[in-house]
């Protein structure tokens, strides 16, 4: 009993001892120990990193609506049976953002999108001929892995007939979220009256189930919205995005 009691108090002295050592130590020490702990606990050694500041996104760039994000695609030259259909160019609608992660790694971080087209923008659809409503409304999500330290980029993308028959993005919306659910970053952009910077438009039903004078819907919910890497998009800049799954 005596021989137990001696070794609970050795314990106690030890760990009174390095209690003394840490809150006694100097400024410089307690800072080095801080930073020491947030590494251990963001896992900087043993794996990605969804703990404390390092979990951290930053938007750096704001995606940019109407025709600012319209762009001829990249051409591949290549001999086929029938040649080109299409002699003019043609426009998709290119929607990115530029974000930059803190930790080491991240497992993964997920953008949810949120697109209005404006058939007024229509560059085919002229004064509404097709008669089509108001606004398209667009929502997709692209989840990215393995995410490491440093600057980003994510992107969706709408072929060249949407733009030509609903218009151009005049509001976009994006949250991004990490493998709990908890949002990390986001915002919205937009030119739509109505609809403010930062408003999350697409929780609004007022605004998407808006008639118009004739009773019709003005917002119509379409399918569509994809991320870059399902079209000819992934072969620019793909240092740039990491892997997807959507």
């Amino acid at each position: 009993m005596k021989k137990i009691m001696t070794t609970k108090m050795v314990m106690a002295v030890t760990v009174a001892l390095a209690a003394v050592t840490l809150f006694g130590a100097p400024a410089s020490a307690k800072k080095k120990s801080a930073k020491g702990a947030i590494q251990a606990m963001a896992g900087n050694d043993d794996g990605p990193s969804t703990v404390g500041k390092e979990a951290k996104v930053l938007i750096d760039q704001m995606p940019k609506t109407g025709q600012a994000c319209c762009f001829n695609a990249p051409g591949i030259q290549g001999g086929t049976l029938i040649g080109q259909c299409y002699k003019k160019p043609r426009q998709w609608i290119v929607i990115e953002t530029k974000y930059t992660t803190f930790a080491k790694f991240l497992e993964q971080l997920t953008f949810t999108w949120h697109v209005m087209l404006d058939v007024k923008k229509a560059t085919e659809n002229k004064g509404n001929r097709a008669g089509v409503s108001a606004y398209s409304y667009f929502s997709t999500s692209t989840t990215y892995f393995n995410i490491p330290q440093g600057s980003h980029a994510a992107c969706v993308c709408l072929p060249p007939s949407y733009l030509e028959l609903y218009g151009a993005p005049m509001a976009i919306g994006f949250e991004v979220s990490n493998q709990n659910g908890d949002v990390l970053a986001g915002g919205t952009v937009s030119e739509i009256p109505g609809i403010k910077a930062n408003d999350k438009f697409w929780e609004n039903q007022e605004i998407l189930n808006k008639a118009g004078k004739d009773g019709k819907p003005l917002v119509e919910r379409r399918q569509g919205l994809v991320d870059r890497s399902k079209t000819i998009w992934a072969l620019v800049n793909p240092n740039d995005y990491e892997a997807t799954m959507q």
